[in-house]
């Protein structure tokens, strides 16, 4: 095949396809495939790590400052000492999801990986932060069940900021994008997003500043663990 630039007709690029990749129909595990456990329980780690694990998983409209107070707690926890690691969406999508798109399966797959990925955190005694958009309760209640399931603390924080205001602040110009018709699917414009029903906590970032936002996290973090 070859790449033709739309403006100038040059060629730009060739290649050629050695194989069909096959499209993964559904998740499927073969009954040779099992659970190895550690010589370790979680006791030992977190003895180890001085500290208990948990997940906290950050969701909200895109430009809804998730990110923002994420890393702030982040920061926060590691300079008193705690072992905490930040799960950013943008980030995961770089690597462990680059396979994936932004189709509700994408999402609803993304997620799912993630909230694997936070109870293994979890499990080994680092507190886990999640920020990603996650925009249905399907699929951030399929992260919180594998925490449970695993008897790990799952927090589930919804950062409120408003869709005017997200808009009014598009760093990455995605809503103008969207508006234009240039972007298709966007959480908040032309995709839904559901408000979590019974979140942890909920953090207004128009009404409080970073400092208070990571103080209240914490403060709830140190109640659940």
């Amino acid at each position: 095949f070859i790449l033709i630039d739309e403006t100038t007709n040059d060629t730009v690029g060739a290649g050629t396809i050695l194989e069909p990749r096959e499209v993964r129909p559904g998740l499927q595990t073969r009954n040779d495939i099992r659970w190895h456990p550690s010589a370790l329980d979680r006791s030992h780690r977190w003895a180890a790590t001085g500290q208990r694990g948990a997940t906290i998983w950050f969701t909200g409209l895109p430009a809804s400052g998730k990110s923002t107070i994420a890393v702030a707690v982040e920061r926060a926890l590691v300079e008193s000492g705690d072992v905490a690691y930040l799960l950013d969406g943008d980030n995961i999508r770089h690597g462990l999801s680059d396979d994936l798109g932004f189709s509700a399966g994408d999402r609803a797959e993304n997620i799912r990986r993630v909230g694997h990925l936070t109870r293994l955190f979890a499990d080994a005694g680092v507190v886990a932060l999640a920020s990603l958009v996650s925009p249905l309760k399907s699929d951030r209640e399929i992260a919180r069940t594998l925490s449970d399931a695993a008897k790990l603390p799952f927090i589930e924080i919804y950062v409120s900021t408003s869709l005017a205001e997200c808009e009014r602040r598009d760093p990455k110009g995605l809503y103008a994008r969207a508006r234009s018709g240039e972007l298709k699917g966007l959480t908040g414009v032309d995709a839904p997003y559901e408000p979590p029903e019974s979140p942890d906590l909920v953090l207004d970032t128009t009404s409080a500043d970073i400092d208070e936002l990571v103080a209240q996290v914490i403060e709830l973090l140190n109640t659940r663990r």
